[in-house]
């Protein structure tokens, strides 16, 4: 008898635990198919990429990944983590000249090749000219550098859209020194900046290195200067002249001198 007792009280138990089990599934399936319920509101910030860090209280939480943010961030594979601290060191301390040299002694100086490029070349995009300017000087005292011409052209038109002329024919005078000549593109840059800048002088300077280059020269360049020359009629002339006779095919356009004020 107490055997049988003891198996119809099991039998009781698992009767009531399936019964339990049951009404539990019918009411989950109930709240899944349930598009607004009260009790349990859906989540704005639920995702599917997030699925991995699970659930949490019913929501699941919007982790941030790891990343800077802003214009500095150009993705991992570009500018590494201590290229990425050494421009923020730079331009925390760019208004305070001996913690900055101590920061490039400590810290700039320890970077791999690549990384310095890679500082150099953000600190350009971003506008950031004058510091450019420094790293390009730490750059060049480097036993790996060569004279390259490309790393001279962008810092020179960077800094020439700035109106930073010093800087920039600084610059121009070292790459001369290193038997460097720029590309059509430098030379317009540089020339248009001296034009703005208000020293047609210096962009004649600039026009006369480039008659000397080995390229090929082009005529952007040339138009660039016939335009701006306009005060300068003489000046003008003088580039009309060589323009037509290595484009002779090309013609140059005078406007009317009282368009200009000229007279």
């Amino acid at each position: 008898m107490q055997i049988g007792g003891i198996v119809s009280r099991c039998r009781a138990q698992c009767i009531a635990a399936a019964s339990l089990f049951s009404n539990h599934s019918l009411f989950s399936k109930s709240l899944r198919s349930s598009s607004a319920s009260p009790l349990f509101p859906p989540c704005p910030t639920q995702s599917a990429t997030s699925d991995a860090f699970g659930p949490r209280l019913g929501c699941v939480r919007a982790y941030h990944d790891g990343r800077p943010r802003g214009p500095l961030w150009r993705g991992k594979k570009l500018i590494g983590k201590e290229a990425l601290f050494v421009i923020l060191g730079m331009k925390r301390f760019n208004d305070e000249n001996e913690k900055l040299d101590k920061f490039i002694k400590t810290h700039v100086l320890r970077l791999l090749k690549m990384d310095m490029v890679a500082v150099l070349t953000e600190l350009e995009r971003q506008g950031e000219v004058s510091l450019a300017v420094k790293m390009f000087k730490v750059i060049k005292k480097q036993d790996w550098y060569k004279p390259d011409v490309y790393l001279y052209k962008d810092l020179i038109v960077a800094l020439a859209k700035r109106k930073k002329m010093d800087d920039a024919m600084e610059l121009w005078q070292s790459m001369r020194q290193e038997d460097l000549f720029p590309d059509s593109q430098t030379y317009t840059e540089v020339i248009r900046g001296f034009l703005q800048y208000g020293s047609p002088a210096d962009a004649m300077n600039v026009y006369e290195d480039m008659k000397k280059s080995p390229d090929l020269p082009e005529q952007l360049p040339f138009r660039i200067l016939l335009k701006g020359l306009l005060p300068h009629p003489l000046l003008r002339n003088k580039v009309k002249q060589d323009f037509e006779e290595i484009f002779p095919d090309q013609r140059v356009y005078d406007p009317p001198e009282e368009i200009f004020g000229l007279r």
